[in-house]
């Protein structure tokens, strides 16, 4: 059976409405992705550190608790987990602070058997990070050699704007090893001083990877496609509490999709056709649309029970 692999930071996100928290929950973009696709009961194993303190052991029993592999969850001694103050504003979008240990160790990981056919999510600063680079390269060039997926979600806040000249070596080794990109206009004005879906695509992204995703928060998502497909995507109206997760959770509906729609690296490569898109893309909105329902990062455990069940 295939299965999904990610490699990412955890957190625990404390979630601020009006200056007040309301929430506190285990949270990372890869980390958010994994929990929506074992509630959706996809085979999903998780690659990353915590400390071995009892914020940490909280986030791996929340994992085994959601159906995430949590194995190769890498318990680190006299390190602190990590901390992300998440604060709503009126538009229920969230601006972070992050806090963390300033720890010079690198952590060492263990990797998972990878097969064919499984996809593997990766991204955020975590993916670019020069003190973690050597760790997270090996594990995507051995994933690329045993005909992984790759899916790669650029994720990058402007938190890190003073970090870009020294992550963008790692960056474009991230572009050129994906089947897959996939970014929000914010991270593109961030990164590239612009956020025109197109024109990033054709100046920036296109030369290492053909396939390629836009999510604009309200307005469409616009994909490119290997096959020269350009389609542009609305989103679903609807009521929204927490936009924390959105695009996280359009990561793990799309490679639900893939899973359902028997999606390999040959079709990637080959450009998939339109109707296949439209089912992914699909897919990644009813995800991203449910977890923005509420004020946690996943989709619902009861949304994920109707899914597996269809």
């Amino acid at each position: 059976m295939r299965k999904v692999i990610g490699i990412g930071e955890t957190v625990l996100d404390i979630i601020f409405r009006e200056n007040k928290p309301v929430n506190a929950v285990p949270g990372g973009s890869t980390f958010n992705a994994l929990v929506s696709l074992g509630r959706a009961g996809i085979p999903v194993t998780f690659i990353s550190d915590v400390g071995d303190d009892k914020v940490g052991r909280f986030i791996v029993n929340f994992l085994k608790d959601n159906g995430v592999d949590a194995g190769h969850i890498t318990l680190r001694p006299e390190h602190k987990s990590p901390v992300s103050l998440a604060f709503l504003d009126k538009n229920c979008n969230a601006e972070y602070s992050f806090y963390h240990d300033n720890d010079p160790e690198v952590p060492e990981f263990t990797y998972p058997n990878i097969n064919a056919g499984d996809i593997v999510l990766f991204g955020s600063f975590f993916a670019v990070n020069p003190r973690l680079r050597p760790q997270v390269e090996a594990f995507l060039q051995l994933a690329k050699e045993k005909g992984a997926i790759l899916y790669y979600d650029v994720n990058f806040r402007p938190s890190h704007r003073n970090d870009l000249l020294k992550a963008t070596p790692n960056m474009i080794d991230n572009l050129e090893l994906a089947d897959i990109v996939r970014g929000s206009d914010e991270d593109f004005g961030v990164i590239y001083g612009q956020r025109d879906a197109d024109k990033v695509y054709k100046s920036e992204i296109s030369f290492y990877c053909k396939n390629f995703i836009c999510t604009q928060g309200e307005r469409p998502a616009i994909i490119h496609s290997a096959g020269g497909l350009r389609k542009e995507y609305p989103v679903p109206s609807q009521a929204v509490v927490s936009t924390i997760g959105a695009g996280d959770n359009f990561n793990a509906g799309f490679i639900y999709g893939m899973i359902k729609n028997n999606v390999f690296g040959d079709s990637i490569a080959d450009g998939m056709d339109e109707n296949t898109w439209n089912s992914l893309v699909g897919y990644g909105q009813l995800f991203s649309g449910d977890c923005c329902k509420d004020i946690y990062n996943y989709i619902s455990a009861d949304f994920g029970e109707s899914i597996r069940n269809k």
